[in-house]
C-alpha cells in the first residue's frame, strides 16, 4: 500500500506526464500543419488516409468512427478526396449494398510523403539522444499505447 507521500509523488508524476504529452502533441499538431501545407489535403483527411493506408478499405460509417467525426462531416471530407483522385468509392465484392472507400495511387503516395517528412523531423529531434534512450523511449511510448488502448477498450470512464 502506498504512503501519503508517494500518492502525492505519482500525482505529480502524472501531472508531468501529461503536460509533457500535452506540450509534444501541440508541436507534432503544429509541424503536421506545416508539413501538409505543401499537399492538397487538411488535417482530417490525413488522418482518415493514414487508417485507410493502415487497414485497407473501410466503409463511411467505420472510417467516420475511427476518425470520430459525424457521419455526415466523413462524407463531406471522403467526397473532396475522391473529387482530388486521393480515393474512390467502391462496391464491396460480398455485398454489392456496401460501399468501401478505396486509397488510390495518388493518396497512398501523398501520405506516405507526408509520413516520411514527420519522421525525418522527428529522426532530426532525436538525432543527439543516445541510443539506449531512443530504445527506453520507444519501449516506453508502446506501453503508454498499450494501456490506453486496453482502457480505451475495457473500461467506459
Amino acid at each position: 500500500m502506498k504512503g501519503r507521500f508517494d500518492l502525492g509523488k505519482e500525482a505529480e508524476q502524472i501531472a508531468d506526464i501529461e503536460r509533457e504529452l500535452r506540450f509534444l502533441s501541440g508541436i507534432i499538431k503544429q509541424k503536421g500543419r506545416e508539413i501538409l501545407n505543401n499537399y492538397p489535403i487538411t488535417t482530417p483527411q490525413f488522418i482518415a488516409l493514414q487508417f485507410l493506408l493502415e487497414q485497407g478499405d473501410l466503409t463511411l460509417g467505420e472510417l467516420s468512427k475511427k476518425i470520430n467525426l459525424a457521419f455526415s462531416t466523413t462524407t463531406d471530407l471522403v467526397d473532396r478526396m475522391e473529387k482530388n483522385d486521393i480515393v474512390e468509392r467502391v462496391k464491396d465484392t460480398k455485398d454489392r449494398r456496401v460501399v468501401r472507400i478505396h486509397l488510390l495511387e495518388k493518396g497512398r503516395k501523398i501520405i506516405q510523403e507526408v509520413i516520411e517528412k514527420r519522421q525525418k523531423y522527428l529522426g532530426e529531434v532525436l538525432s543527439n539522444v543516445k541510443e539506449e534512450d531512443m530504445e527506453q523511449l520507444s519501449r516506453l511510448l508502446h506501453l503508454l499505447h498499450q494501456e490506453m488502448r486496453y482502457q480505451t477498450e475495457n473500461v467506459k470512464l
